[in-house]
């Protein structure tokens, strides 16, 4: 066992660099070198052979094997037996269907609060560690049995959090009043709007805000409040109620 360890990235992709570039020393420093191989999960793009080629490139660049789940003929053996696992991004409902119809949830949240394994997200990969799907931005292009997730963090996150363009002639609804209109709604756990760049560093009951932008946390109820890379997140982890799928 051991405490949870979790690296949650807002984006694979930052403007100027390849993929996961921009936290590609953030990865080393998280996995260490302990980890030789990690469980790969693709369910969030259709095309899985060619997002798994990706991710591969890169994780073997970095001095770690890779293998992607939906190659194995047994996806709950392949979490029990990981060392450590990735999701990737693309359309979070999707993600989360094929985690249900793989019978993961359960299997995913043992491996990594009780026996302690590596957890790394981005985007979708983010949105489906923490308490629910209901704060992404994707189309729900298909129905998951529950919009639960797996609930690593008591909390949920906003990845790709985008602030009002002040130029902009748009009249739709900021991230901002979306968010807002989320915490309309009885007992709905804080937001963090992850900008991308940024990503959250936990280890055990201690949570930072790590990368190159800030994020902007939403509290039900309260003013946002705006916060820097380096930032103490700890209290979200023992504050909000978490909700056990």
């Amino acid at each position: 066992g051991g405490p949870r360890r979790l690296l949650l990235v807002s984006n694979s992709t930052l403007h100027g660099g390849g993929y996961l570039g921009h936290c590609q020393q953030h990865i080393q420093s998280f996995l260490g070198q302990k980890v030789k191989r990690v469980l790969f999960i693709p369910y969030a793009l259709h095309d899985r052979d060619a997002y798994a080629r990706t991710a591969r490139e890169k994780f073997e660049s970095l001095g770690y094997g890779l293998d992607s789940i939906h190659e194995s003929c047994d996806p709950v053996e392949a979490v029990r037996k990981s060392e450590a696992i990735f999701i990737g991004g693309g359309n979070t409902f999707r993600l989360l269907k094929a985690l249900y119809d793989n019978s993961l949830i359960h299997e995913i949240r043992k491996r990594v609060l009780e026996d302690g394994i590596p957890y790394m997200g981005s985007s979708a990969g983010t949105n489906v560690a923490t308490i629910s799907i209901n704060t992404t931005n994707d189309m729900p292009i298909v129905y998951p049995p529950s919009l639960q997730a797996l609930g690593l963090v008591p909390f949920n996150i906003n990845p790709h959090y985008l602030d009002p363009d002040v130029k902009s002639t748009h009249m739709g609804e900021t991230r901002e009043e979306r968010i807002r209109q989320y915490h309309e709604e009885p007992n709905t756990p804080p937001v963090l709007g992850l900008r991308e760049g940024a990503m959250l560093l936990v280890e055990g009951d201690k949570a930072t805000l790590q990368g190159v932008t800030g994020a902007r946390l939403f509290l039900r109820g309260k003013k946002p409040t705006e916060h820097e890379p380096g930032t103490d997140f700890s209290f979200l982890l023992t504050d909000s109620n978490p909700l056990n799928p």
